[in-house]
């Protein structure tokens, strides 16, 4: 079945267009009633956040900068939906994927970026593999529910991080647990750098060389998806196990193989936020966006083309919401994250609310056209 094609026989647009905006529009009304709730102007706090979010070039820096780590972790969780499999364990597996990161990096003092990169990569992505593989095989072989162990996974990777960064990789002599600094040699470069490289000027954010790792993993999960044979495998598998079981396909093996993909997308975040922004290893940096990854991914559709919008205006709400923060006393970032999640819930949960109301009207359409008398 074609993207944006159902039962229901709205065209793709509908679907993966019309639908999204309405959908996100409402979530900005129901928003704006909360702000006037509490006694500030809803246009003009609404107005605030769109200026912080794309208003500035710093601001745009952030908002592309938090879209990448976003990015990462909703193809984390695309490519496993496609497969059957709902992996909520994406903010664990970025933990120890950035784990990864962080030890390749330490491992690597004086090396240029561009030597270390793909060494960085590789760490991520292995560690986070062998991180969401586990869960995989559990509910491969043994009948575990990917749901439970996944969850169960984040809370295993923060304490085993918290041990290892007050215990094992701590930097000598501090209190804070971080490691010690990457060598600067190895930092990625940041957008505004390789902007005034080539004459344009940027402001300064954290928007680094990552992005493009991004916006190449949206074409490699497209192109492996639904043009390589592994591809067909996992979405076959994905819709009906005993059906790629009577085609010659092992679903056991697809699944672990699925979760082990899931979870290198998801590792690649740590390149995002340690190899990019921070240069050292730290506790926390996944920030949540493991889990809003998810509300991406829903809202995307599962598919690459719709994830990077998706993500841009997650990470506008992100930027905005601090923007709003600074400029509004009143609001406190709890409600900025109240406003992130009506949107989470329109865009997610209550996504399909609005389809019936669409299905009535296209299908009114051809018995308009085909009541007009001939020739009107």
């Amino acid at each position: 079945m074609s993207a944006g094609a159902g039962s229901d026989n709205l065209p793709w647009w509908a679907t993966g267009l019309l639908l999204p905006v309405v959908n996100v529009t409402l979530a900005l009304l129901v928003s704006a009633l909360v702000i006037f709730a509490i006694g500030e102007d809803p246009v003009g706090a609404l107005g605030t956040m769109l200026r912080g979010a794309v208003g500035t070039g710093e601001g745009l820096g952030y908002t592309l900068y938090y879209a990448t780590s976003l990015i990462f972790t909703a193809l984390a969780v695309a490519i496993a939906f496609h497969g059957g499999l709902f992996n909520i364990g994406g903010e664990g597996q970025a933990y120890i994927g950035g784990l990864g990161v962080g030890l390749v990096l330490l491992a690597l003092p004086g090396w240029p970026w561009w030597a270390a990169l793909p060494l960085s990569v590789l760490g991520g992505a292995a560690f986070g593999a062998l991180w969401a593989a586990i869960p995989g095989w559990l509910q491969a072989y043994r009948g575990s529910h990917i749901v439970i162990t996944t969850i169960m996974f984040n809370f295993i990777a923060s304490s085993l991080m918290v041990y290892l960064m007050v215990n094992v990789l701590i930097k000598p002599g501090q209190m804070s647990p971080e490691s010690e600094a990457f060598s600067a040699s190895l930092f990625l470069p940041m957008m505004a750098d390789m902007m005034a490289a080539i004459g344009v000027e940027m402001s300064s954010s954290p928007l680094n060389f990552s992005l493009f790792l991004a916006l190449l993993a949206c074409v490699g999960v497209w192109a492996f998806i639904w043009h390589t044979r592994w591809g067909f495998a996992l979405r076959a598998t994905g819709a009906n196990e005993n059906a790629a079981l009577y085609a010659g396909i092992d679903p056991k093996r697809v699944i672990v193989i699925t979760m082990a993909l899931s979870g290198a997308l998801a590792g690649l975040l740590g390149v995002n936020e340690l190899h990019g922004v921070q240069h050292r290893l730290m506790l926390n940096f996944p920030a949540g966006l493991g889990f809003t990854g998810i509300a991406v991914a829903l809202m995307g559709r599962n598919h690459p083309a719709g994830i990077i919008p998706a993500a841009l205006l997650f990470g506008a709400l992100y930027q905005g919401g601090t923007e709003l923060v600074f400029d509004y006393p009143t609001i406190s970032r709890e409600l900025v994250v109240v406003i992130q999640g009506v949107v989470i819930l329109f865009a997610g949960a209550l996504e399909h609310m609005f389809r019936p109301a669409l299905v009535r009207l296209f299908s009114r359409r051809p018995a308009v056209a085909a009541s007009k008398p001939a020739g009107a």
